[in-house]
Order: C-alpha cells, then structure tokens, then sequence
C-alpha cells in the first residue's frame, strides 16, 4: 500500500485509515420497504390465516421476518407473504351492493326441498 495510514484500534494491530474501500451499498431506509401480509398455516389447519403484517427490503427477507415474528413457538407448517399492494380487496361498505346478485339465486340454498325423515345429518 502506498499513500495508507496505518493505526492500531485497541491492540489488535495495525488497520488501515485511508484508502480503505467501501464495497457496502447503502442500506435502504426501513420506511421504504414495502409491506407485506403474513398469513401462515398451523399444523392442524387446513388453510392459510392472516396473522399480521411487516415490512422487508424484498420477498425473500419477507419471508425470513415472517418466519422469525409469526413462527416463534414452532406452530406453523407454510408461509405466505405477499405484497400489500397485490391484494385487491371488496370495501365493507359496498357489502349490499357487491353481494346482492348471489340473493336472487335461491336455487343455490335448498330451501324449498322436503327433507325425508330417513336421511340422517341434514
């Protein structure tokens, strides 16, 4: 090394001071992370349940957070995490309107039929 300065940090030698590269790429702020919806199967459910949210740089250390936040005790078998700007959702206030075409299909709900008394569990 030509131009380098050299020092010893608390004993353990001699560490370069100048001309020191910097490899590291800033780290992004954590506001700029995107968000994430966690939902996990347990290992007795059949189906995935939203336990909760969490923000990561990208979909792999999403999936590792999850892991480590909503995981702790050992009580999940599957992980999904998926971006919140992915999920298109209806809005509670427009319930009537959105659902009101499966109201006229009452051939959907037996409620008409005459249920023998033979026929067990119905």
């Amino acid at each position: 090394m030509t131009d380098t300065e050299f020092t010893a940090e608390d004993g353990h030698g001699a560490v370069p001071t100048t001309d020191v590269p910097n490899r590291l790429a800033p780290a992004p702020v954590k506001a700029d992370w995107p968000l994430y919806e966690v939902f996990v199967r347990g290992k007795r459910g059949l189906n995935h349940v939203h336990v909760g949210s969490l923000h990561a740089p990208d979909d792999a250390m999403a999936l590792h957070h999850a892991r480590d936040v909503y995981t702790r005790r050992n009580e999940g078998v599957s992980i999904w995490v998926v971006p919140s700007v992915a999920i298109v959702a209806s809005s509670p206030s427009e319930k009537d309107p959105f659902f009101a075409p499966s109201g006229d299909k009452v051939y959907r709900h037996p409620t008409f039929y005459d249920i023998p008394d033979n026929v067990p569990h119905m």
